[in-house]
């Protein structure tokens, strides 16, 4: 994988050590793309693992999660009935490459009232050989942290405000992103983020 900046110390500190909880990563709010919306996202090493470029306004209705390549690793498209929203995710694989198979491999709506601009949904993931299991993402009105709940209340990721590695709090565009050590499939949870980001008009 290609690094997009030199290690050095006056680098964003997208390189800290894997923290006691889990993996982290560094997300940019931004395309790589002049022109476009949409995010980076880099892992301990300073490379880029995923990315999104969306040419369409922000909160779009269809957006892609890639690797580094432009290999589409979820395509997620957001549905409307009545006045409510749902955001559906399709995972591609070698036998489905386009992420357009007909059931969609998660699926996100709002579970309980919204006070102001909190967002807490309920995510179900689905599964061919198990029954589906269930997430909860949670936000809180004016906090840039993103929580990831299992059905059973454990923490599976958290995403907030990314700090240097002086104490400074960087803009609210960039954030750590810290998976459970537990947590097998991150391109999933980047996708469930990738959710928040659009319910949150951030790409």
């Amino acid at each position: 994988m290609a690094k997009v900046h030199p290690l050095t110390s006056t680098s964003i500190d997208s390189v800290s050590a894997t923290t006691s909880r889990g993996e982290s990563f560094t997300i940019w709010m931004k395309s790589l793309l002049m022109q476009a919306n949409g995010c980076t996202v880099y892992n301990q090493k300073g490379e880029i693992v995923y990315r999104i470029d969306n040419y369409d306004h922000k909160n779009s209705k269809q957006v892609y999660l890639m690797d580094l390549q432009g290999k589409v690793l979820f395509t997620i498209l957001r549905k409307k009935i009545s006045v409510f929203r749902r955001w559906e995710g399709y995972k591609s694989n070698e036998s489905n490459p386009n992420g357009d198979d007909h059931k969609p491999f998660f699926e996100v709506t709002k579970s309980c009232k919204v006070i102001g601009k909190d967002v807490c949904c309920k995510v179900t993931i689905n599964s061919d050989n198990a029954e589906a299991s269930y997430y909860r993402l949670e936000a809180l009105a004016g906090k840039s942290t993103l929580r990831i709940i299992d059905s059973e209340g454990r923490l599976v990721a958290e995403a907030k405000r990314k700090q240097s590695s002086s104490g400074v709090v960087l803009g609210d565009d960039v954030l750590t992103l810290v998976i459970e050590q537990d947590v097998q499939d991150h391109s999933l949870i980047m996708a469930l983020v990738t959710v928040y980001g659009l319910i949150r008009y951030k790409m």
